[in-house]
Formats: C-alpha cells, sequence, structure tokens
C-alpha cells in the first residue's frame, strides 16, 4: 500500500512538473503572419552612448534581408542580441516563437551564425571540423556524417574537403563558415558581414549561394555594400546611429526617395529658347544644361507633378523635334547617404 501511494505521488508531481514549464505562447498575435524573426524596441547601450536605440522589426519565413549601414551604426550589436550572444539593455526578441530573455538555449538551437571575423580552428581539416561543430550542436550521431557531406556539397568544398582550414583561400574559408552555420540545419540564418575581405569572384560565389539557402530557410545578412545587398535581398534594413532609418525593397526605397520627378531631355531646337519655354511651363520648378551632352537638360518637376506630358505638348506645339526623354531613378547609394547623413 505504501508502494502503491509513493508511485501515486511521484505520477502526481511528474505532471505539475511538465505543466508547470513555460512554453512559447504561438497563439499570440505576433505569431499569426508566421514571422520567424520579431524584434520589438531593442535598445543596447553602454554607459550614455545608446549602441542600437529602441529599433523595431520582423523577418519572414524564407525572406532574404539585408541590414545595411555605415560602420558604427549597430549592425553587428543587433545580430549578437538576436543570436542571444548578447543581452540588451531594455527591448523584446522572438526567433521560431522562442522569447529570448526565456529560451536563449533554444534560439541558439534554431540560429545559424557566421560572426563578421568567422572564428575557426585553422588547425583542423575541413572535414574534422565540420564533425565538431555538428557534435557540438547536436546533431544526432547517426547522421552527422551525412550531415557532413551534405554541407561540403552545398558549400562547394569538395575539391578541397581534405585541407587543413589554414591551407585555405579567404574565400573557401568563409564557405567553411557558412558550412558550420548551417551543420544542424537551421530554420534562421545570421551572416554578419559574409563577403568581407573577397575578391569579386568570391562575392558572387557566396552571393549565388546565399541566394539559394534563402529559397529555405531565414537569412539576415549585414553589410555595408549597397551592391552586395541589393544584389542578394528581398528587403533592406538601413540602420544609422543606432536607428533605423529606412525599411523596404530597393525598388521601395528608391520610389519613397525620390520625391519630385526628374527626366532627362534632347530637344532639336534653339537650346536659349528650349530652356526658357520649359521653365515656362506650370509642372516644371526647375531646368539645367547637362555638363558635356550638348542640347540635354535635366528638368526637375514641381512635387507631386509629372511635367513628361507638358514637354511633349511643347514640342508639338513648337514643331520641336523631341530626340529623348529619359527618366532619372535615384540611385541606392542616394538612398543611403540621405538616410545616413
Amino acid at each position: 500500500m505504501g508502494y502503491r501511494n509513493l508511485l501515486k505521488n511521484v505520477k502526481t508531481l511528474i505532471k505539475r512538473l511538465i505543466f508547470s514549464v513555460s512554453v512559447p505562447n504561438f497563439a499570440s498575435e505576433k505569431f499569426i503572419d508566421m514571422a520567424s524573426i520579431v524584434v520589438e524596441n531593442l535598445t543596447k547601450k553602454y554607459g550614455d552612448q545608446k549602441a542600437v536605440d529602441d529599433i523595431s522589426f520582423d523577418v519572414k519565413p524564407g525572406e532574404v534581408v539585408g541590414f545595411l549601414g555605415p560602420n558604427g551604426a549597430g549592425k553587428s550589436t543587433t545580430m549578437r542580441m538576436v543570436t542571444c550572444y548578447m543581452a540588451p539593455t531594455h527591448g523584446k526578441i522572438t526567433v521560431e516563437g522562442y522569447q529570448a530573455d526565456e529560451h536563449p538555449e533554444e534560439i541558439k538551437k534554431k540560429i545559424g551564425y557566421l560572426p563578421e571575423n568567422n572564428p575557426l580552428y585553422t588547425d583542423m581539416a575541413i572535414i574534422d571540423y565540420l564533425k565538431f561543430c555538428a557534435e557540438v550542436q547536436g546533431v544526432g550521431k547517426d547522421i552527422v556524417n551525412t550531415r557532413v557531406r551534405e554541407m561540403v556539397d552545398i558549400c562547394g568544398l569538395n575539391l578541397e574537403r581534405h585541407k587543413k582550414i589554414n591551407e585555405l583561400s579567404k574565400g573557401f574559408r568563409q564557405r567553411v563558415g557558412l558550412a558550420q552555420a548551417m551543420i544542424h540545419d537551421p530554420e534562421v540564418l545570421i551572416l554578419d558581414e559574409p563577403t568581407s575581405g573577397l575578391d569579386p569572384n568570391q562575392i558572387v560565389e557566396i552571393r549565388n549561394l546565399i541566394k539559394e539557402l534563402g529559397k529555405e530557410k531565414t537569412v539576415i545578412l549585414s553589410s555595408h555594400i549597397l551592391s552586395e545587398v541589393e544584389a542578394t535581398c528581398d528587403r533592406i534594413l538601413i540602420i544609422n546611429r543606432g536607428k533605423i532609418v529606412a525599411d523596404g525593397t530597393s525598388d521601395t526605397l528608391r520610389q519613397q526617395a525620390q520625391g519630385q520627378e526628374l527626366v532627362s531631355v534632347k530637344i532639336d531646337g534653339d537650346e536659349s529658347r528650349v530652356k526658357k519655354a520649359l521653365l515656362g511651363l506650370a509642372s516644371v520648378e526647375k531646368v539645367n544644361e547637362q555638363e558635356n551632352r550638348k542640347g540635354f537638360f535635366l528638368v526637375q518637376s514641381k512635387p507631386e507633378l509629372s511635367s513628361r506630358k507638358d514637354i511633349f505638348d511643347l514640342c508639338v506645339k513648337n514643331k520641336w523635334y523631341l530626340l529623348e526623354m529619359t527618366g532619372i531613378e535615384t540611385k541606392l547609394e542616394d538612398v543611403f547617404r540621405e538616410v545616413t547623413n
């Protein structure tokens, strides 16, 4: 009888322990749209200085997001907090349903992280290093060799697989870094300056690899190279002085920065008369001759107006030949300068 009571008490205790364990709230509003990463009011202070200042954003599954900003803007600090390698001063981070302050170890299992300096054990052979990383990440012993072979293949390491890491070029070391980040098949990849120090050919190779990975995983990569982010990412977050100052696709950001329409025109007629006539149009704010391009004018329209039809009608009225009319698109470099100056 005493044994039965003891067994009953043990079962009751186990049930209490199971149901008292804190679990992530997957039913909350933040997960209705199935965001992989949700960052809310994130702040990191060093004394009186704010490295990251009250930023919020989310990243959806299968999205490749570029974190763009000048050096010292807060990119790496944000990534370290999202990966739970650094605690925030304030704010909330949720990754794949787990809150960072409650389940940091679970988040680390969900994330593959490539830090900017790509720390590697350079005296180890590639295969041995990846096996070591797999064991550290808790990959089952029965599938370690399979996962290593898959990573060697995916990251293009087949020809170098028997070499020690210290015998590899910078590009192949980056590939090894990506392989270790993916060895445990994480849902999320955080890549800090993944093409830093690579030559143009290596950059293209890593860029293509990241785009392929983005088809199946959520990817955040940081960079201060605009062309790199624009070529690789579905969406761009620009951070400056710890604050997010722009968020959208490259096309959206350019359109938002465009402001007033700017067109380049070439009209066959007396240049002084043409310029005077263009300035007389109700939709035109400014007209300038283009340097080293005879007969070309830059025409800036007034806010929220387009001058293209008026220019065409003007040429018809004066029997001038309109030889060219081209819209001038704002470059991402212009957007970056505008929001970070």
